[in-house]
């Protein structure tokens, strides 16, 4: 069972300690909290509530600091330094943000295929690619391009604020930027 969120529990309660461990559970209510304290983590440190706080011991006893820091600058690195062509970069947009159609003039209706414009999402990604805050930053690159997808999914993308903090954490959006990622490193690697 894999551990994919972090919770960090605080009861606020004298004699109780601050719980903060990988867990496989997403908490939203207090039943999934209850669950989630009761389930067995090799990956967790409690604090007890008379000592301060140190967010770093925490950090390094769960083994997230370093690991996980060191992956991140490497791939931001490697993102970086690869320099994107136009023609590649509305093809990375076209894939990020994909929608399908039913194929017109084939004999099977339900056969699906990828439409070959852009969509409003990936042309408004385009267009900011060059003004989105931090855009100085290896410029033309591929970090570029994935900080586009990032900036317009986390800021300017949904209705208001709540919807677009809620799209980030839990959302479809997670899982566009997951793809931005991923589709920016292939584009990268054959760059």
């Amino acid at each position: 069972m894999p551990f994919a969120y972090l919770l960090f529990s605080n009861p606020h309660q004298y004699g109780k300690c601050i719980d903060v461990r990988f867990t496989p559970i997403r908490v939203v209510c207090n039943n999934t909290l209850t669950l989630s304290l009761s389930t067995a983590s090799k990956r967790a440190v409690r604090v007890n509530h008379a000592t301060a706080f140190d967010a770093e011991l925490v950090k390094e006893t769960l083994g997230i600091v370093h690991k996980k820091f060191a992956e991140y600058k490497e791939m931001a690195e490697f993102l970086g330094s690869k320099r994107y062509s136009i023609d590649l970069l509305k093809e990375y947009y076209k894939e990020v943000f994909s929608h399908t159609t039913v194929k017109k003039g084939v004999e099977n209706v339900g056969e699906v295929g990828k439409k070959r414009e852009m969509t409003n999402n990936a042309k408004k990604c385009f267009e900011l690619v060059g003004s989105q805050p931090g855009a100085e930053y290896a410029e033309g690159s591929w970090w570029q391009a994935f900080n586009s997808v990032t900036y317009f999914t986390d800021q300017i993308q949904g209705r208001d604020a709540e919807n677009r903090l809620h799209n980030q954490c839990y959302g479809k959006n997670q899982l566009v930027k997951t793809n931005a990622l991923d589709k920016g490193l292939k584009y990268a690697k054959a760059a």
